[in-house]
C-alpha cells in the first residue's frame, strides 16, 4: 500500500509517496518524478519504509515561484524537510544522476541526517579534465532548448552525454528526461535545474566530517557514458571504489530488482553477500 503526501515548505509543496515497512530509505533523483522509481520502490518494500517524492518544480511539486532555480543545495533542504515531516531522525538514501547530487550536497549540509548514501551516477562535470568544455556543452543544450525545444535540447543531450541517439521518427528521439516535448517540466530542468546540478563542486572534507557513507555507484553497461567517469572520479576523490549495478544509467528502471539486490548489498554487507566490486 502507497500513501501520498504534501508537505508544505516556505516555497512550494513538496510531493511524496510512502510505501512499504522497515528501516527509512529515501529514492531521490532530478528531473525525474516519484512514478519512475515505483518499480524500485516496491522491489524494495518488502523490507524497506521507502520514500519516493517529485523534486521542487516539477511534477507535483509545485513553486510558489517557477522562475527560481532548482540546486543541489535546495534539493537537500527538501529532503531534510520531507525528514522532518515523517518525524524520523535519520534514513538511508539512493540518489540518481541529478538526485545523487542532491544526496552528496545533503552529505555536506545536513550530515545528521544520512546514514548510507549511495550516488548512483552523478553528473559531476566538474570533477573531469575536461570540465570547462563539459560546461561549454551544457550551455549549448540549455540554449538549444531557448532556441529550438526540448526535442533538439534532448538528442544535444543524449550525444553530449554518450548515449546513442535515439532513431529519427521514434518517441524516443523527441523525449525528454523531464517530460513531454515544450512541457513545464522540461522549461524546469534545462532553464532552471540543469546548470546547478552539473556545476556542483563536492567538498570530500565536509563529507568525510559527517557520519554519512558515501557510496558512489555505477552502471555495469555506462563505460560509454559521462556519467560513469564522473562517478569514478568521485569514488577517487572520496578514497573508495564504485559499486556496480546493473544496467546503464537508467539501470533502477531496466532492472528494479537486480538493482534492488545491490542496493540491499550496500546497507547491510552483513546479511547481504557484499557490495559488488567495480570492474
Amino acid at each position: 500500500m502507497t500513501s501520498t503526501h504534501a508537505l508544505s515548505t516556505d516555497d512550494g509543496t513538496l510531493y511524496y509517496e510512502v510505501r512499504g515497512q522497515g528501516p527509512l530509505l529515501v529514492l531521490t533523483a532530478a528531473p525525474m518524478t516519484a512514478d519512475m522509481f515505483a518499480p524500485l520502490a516496491d522491489a524494495l518494500a518488502d523490507d524497506h519504509t521507502v520514500v519516493t517524492h517529485d523534486p521542487r518544480g516539477i511534477g507535483r511539486s509545485a513553486l510558489d515561484d517557477p522562475e527560481q532555480d532548482s540546486t543541489p543545495a535546495l534539493r537537500a533542504d527538501d529532503l531534510a524537510a520531507l525528514l522532518a515531516d515523517l518525524g524520523a531522525a535519520d534514513a538511508d538514501f539512493v540518489g540518481s544522476s541529478g538526485g545523487a547530487v542532491t544526496t552528496l550536497a545533503l552529505a555536506e549540509r545536513h550530515p545528521e541526517l544520512a546514514r548510507t548514501i549511495v550516488a548512483h551516477e552523478p553528473p559531476l562535470m566538474g570533477l573531469l579534465p575536461d570540465a570547462e568544455q563539459q560546461f561549454a556543452a551544457t550551455e549549448e543544450i540549455i540554449a538549444t532548448y531557448h532556441r529550438d525545444g526540448a526535442g533538439a535540447a534532448w538528442r544535444r543531450f543524449m550525444i553530449n552525454a554518450g548515449f546513442p541517439l535515439p532513431e529519427e521518427g521514434t518517441e524516443a528521439f523527441d523525449a525528454s528526461p523531464a517530460g513531454s516535448e515544450g512541457g513545464p517540466n522540461d522549461r524546469r530542468f534545462y532553464v532552471h535545474e540543469l546548470r546547478g546540478t552539473v556545476h556542483h563542486r563536492v567538498d570530500p572534507e565536509r563529507i568525510a566530517a559527517g557520519r554519512a557513507r558515501v557510496v558512489p555507484g555505477v552502471g555495469a553497461d555506462s563505460g560509454h557514458l559521462a556519467t560513469d567517469r564522473t562517478t569514478r572520479a568521485l569514488a577517487e576523490l572520496l578514497g573508495t571504489a564504485p559499486v556496480v549495478f546493473p544496467g546503464d544509467h537508467g539501470g533502477f528502471m531496466e532492472d528494479p530488482a537486480g538493482f534492488a539486490a545491490v542496493v540491499r548489498e550496500v546497507l547491510d554487507p552483513v546479511t547481504g553477500s557484499g557490495p559488488r566490486p567495480t570492474p
